[in-house]
């Protein structure tokens, strides 16, 4: 029997992790023509891109974190201090970092995630479309995928 020559453990171990990783990419590689091209090039690495809103007194008022990886841009975090919500500054934030991952990175999507209780009416605002819905996930909240067409250059 197989299972018997395993042990199965739970841990963290970022040398396996990065195994794993490297692994799964080289699989990945090779079952992809566009993934293999994508090797070594700029375009094959993530970048991060991190754009913020600073008060008077240098503090963070709001930022958005991301990166961006082939032609797109993945938004990761997007957060406003409370006090200073419904300023634009979000919406500023946004479109600075669409600005950049489009004109000096050559991204033509963005994609991010939002529970419901966050932002997802924001982000249709700013003209992101709903491409997934999953209920109750964590339980009792519903998280969306958003995704955004940037244009042409």
């Amino acid at each position: 029997m197989v299972s018997r020559m395993f042990r199965l453990e739970t841990e963290v171990d970022k040398a396996r992790q990065d195994l794993l990783r490297r692994r799964l990419r080289d699989t990945n590689s090779a079952a992809s023509p566009i993934l293999r091209a994508l090797r070594g090039t700029p375009g094959g690495r993530e970048r991060p891109l991190q754009v913020w809103a600073l008060d008077e007194a240098d503090a963070v008022a709001g930022g958005l974190v991301g990166y961006t990886w082939t032609t797109w841009l993945h938004v990761t975090y997007l957060w406003v201090d409370e006090r200073l919500r419904g300023a634009g500054i979000g919406s500023r934030l946004l479109a600075q970092a669409e600005r950049v991952a489009r004109a000096e990175r050559g991204c033509a999507a963005v994609r991010l995630e939002t529970w419901d209780f966050q932002a997802p009416e924001f982000y249709q605002r700013q003209g992101y479309d709903v491409v997934c819905v999953i209920p109750d996930y964590p339980p009792g909240i519903t998280e969306y995928t958003l995704t955004k067409h940037l244009g042409s250059i």
